[in-house]
């Protein structure tokens, strides 16, 4: 899978060993930057050109970074064709019914309700939130999660790509 990583000045170290984690995994990793450490960047100068190379094909998918990773979600799910998540850190649900309605106590469930039911491109990670150890579990399970193809899905999918 061709995967687009971007960050900013929080994300920098992480994001890192995440492409070298994902290349160990077989994946071809495409780094929209920053190529250096500066604490004052903008994370809009490295995100928008990472999410525009999901929208447009260029990348299946992307992960992104930021402190809360908020922001960042902000800029990739203004472009046009980006569906992006933010992902803080593991934890059950207080309604622990998972994506197929079973009872689940897994804590990374809604990263794979993020996939399967929003057909999520791309993910963004909160890297002042997470463990080395949790990013990698986290996208792991985001990546190996498939988009579920329910009707109800696709059509609702659909509306937020028309929106």
């Amino acid at each position: 899978m061709r995967i687009a990583l971007s960050t900013d000045h929080a994300g920098f170290g992480a994001v890192k060993q995440l492409a070298s984690f994902l290349t160990g995994l077989g994946h071809e990793v495409i780094d929209y930057g920053p190529k250096e450490f500066v604490v004052t960047d903008d994370y809009p100068d490295f995100i928008r050109p990472c999410a525009e190379a999901v929208a447009s094909g260029e990348c299946e998918v992307g992960i992104i970074y930021g402190g809360s990773g908020q922001g960042e979600a902000m800029v990739a799910n203004r472009v046009k064709g980006a569906r992006c998540g933010v992902f803080y850190s593991p934890a059950k649900a207080v309604e622990p019914i998972d994506a197929e309605g079973n009872m689940s106590e897994d804590e990374y469930e809604i990263l794979k309700l993020n996939r399967q039911h929003n057909h999520a491109n791309m993910l963004s990670l909160a890297a002042r939130f997470l463990t080395q150890q949790q990013i990698e579990k986290a996208v792991k399970t985001w990546l190996d999660t498939p988009w579920s193809d329910e009707e109800r899905h696709s059509r609702r999918v659909k509306k937020i790509d028309e929106a």
